[in-house]
């Protein structure tokens, strides 16, 4: 079903990168595709021409008193925008990807009687998603079983779509995995900014692993700017083959090489861990909001795909203790990558693709495949 789609999402790649997946999709149907954020998305125009990226102003909420009425005139002057726009569209649907900038215009868009689909990355909904989700004619969530819905929410269409995932590292995943032999290879990632903590007790672990192990390690290492050269120092002192970097751009490969990673617990980095099947000790991040994070590194942990350990139980001896244990037995690491593999949606890009054409121009937002199953 060719039309024009709009599309509306947050700045960050949690929320933009999933739209991206959809709009390419809907580009290849010949459909025209409109981005609504609140800043120029120069990235996401590069990555899927044909999209028409609009600014939509929004304002951010929380703080006190005049952070919020700053943010409520914010929101206000957005949905004048967007609805005047989406007036001009008539738009076939209006999909959200989260985060506050997508809440004027879905707000303008349930205004508009327009059918509306919200996609949800983790698995706790976030606030933006849970504001809209009462308004929303169909919901798509990135995990399986999602936290945070009401009552209310549930009469609505709910299905579990996945979260799409970059096609290189969904080809690291249909290469398989092969287990430790003579080489040891560990990914330490933290999130794009990197994570102090991962510096402070990684090398520090490493170090007392057993000879017969740290010989035959090698190490990528995601670490601030600030901390590299120290963290770098520290393994060349231990004698432990390390590369230590702000940013890798060849994440892939790298993951390809990789037989564990250490790593916070985001959606995007849940749902890459699942796509390339590689098993994870997972450290999520204390201070996620609604601790989004522990719960998407539960459901991960739940299918057998990796290990949670809380930041506050994250020390030097107890990460020593989970790399010797799961380095010493290769059979569990293969386990834990065969069950992460297993998690992974690799039609997730697909479904909410078809999900979004299934309910354009429909009050009731019927999917147009039965392949389509409800989140639990």
């Amino acid at each position: 079903m060719s039309g024009t789609y709009v599309l509306a999402a947050g700045g960050t790649g949690g929320h933009l990168f999933p739209a991206e997946a959809v709009a390419r999709l809907l580009v290849d149907r010949e459909c025209a595709v409109h981005l609504f954020t609140d800043r120029r998305a120069d990235a996401f125009a590069a990555a899927v021409p044909g999209v028409m990226i609009e600014q939509i102003r929004a304002g951010r909420f929380g703080g006190g008193p005049l952070h919020a009425a700053y943010g409520l005139a914010e929101l206000a002057v957005g949905m004048v925008q967007a609805r005047r726009r989406l007036r001009r569209l008539a738009p076939a649907a209006v999909l959200g990807f989260g985060g506050y900038p997508s809440v004027p215009t879905m707000l303008a868009a349930a205004q508009l009687g327009l059918p509306t689909l919200i996609h949800e990355q983790n698995a706790v909904f976030g606030r933006a998603n849970r504001l809209l989700a009462m308004r929303a004619h169909c919901i798509a969530t990135g995990f399986p079983a999602t936290r945070g819905l009401r009552d209310s929410d549930g009469r609505r269409l709910v299905v579990h779509t996945g979260n799409p995932v970059r096609a290189a590292i969904r080809a690291v995943g249909a290469d398989g995995y092969a287990p430790p032999n003579e080489r040891i290879e560990l990914l330490v990632t933290g999130g794009s900014q990197g994570a102090r903590v991962f510096s402070d007790i990684v090398p520090s672990a490493v170090g007392a692993l057993p000879e017969t192990l740290r010989t035959q390690l090698r190490v990528s290492q995601q670490a601030r700017p600030e901390d590299a050269e120290a963290v770098e120092a520290q393994y060349r002192r231990l004698g432990i083959t390390a590369e230590v970097a702000a940013f890798f751009h060849d994440m892939p490969a790298r993951l390809q090489r990789a037989h564990l990673a250490i790593c916070r617990a985001g959606a995007s980095t849940i749902s890459e861990l699942a796509a390339a099947g590689r098993p994870a000790v997972l450290v999520p991040y204390p201070h996620a909001m609604d601790d989004h994070q522990t719960i998407n590194a539960g459901e991960f942990a739940g299918c057998g795909g990796g290990w949670v350990m809380p930041q506050p139980e994250f020390t030097a001896e107890t990460l020593r203790a989970r790399l010797t244990a799961v380095f010493g037995e290769p059979s569990t690491l293969a386990a834990a990558a065969a069950a992460a593999r297993a998690f992974a949606r690799d039609d997730a890009a697909e479904r909410l693709a078809e999900l979004a054409q299934g309910i354009a121009g429909s009050g009731d937002a019927a999917p147009t495949s039965g392949a389509m199953e409800r989140a639990a």
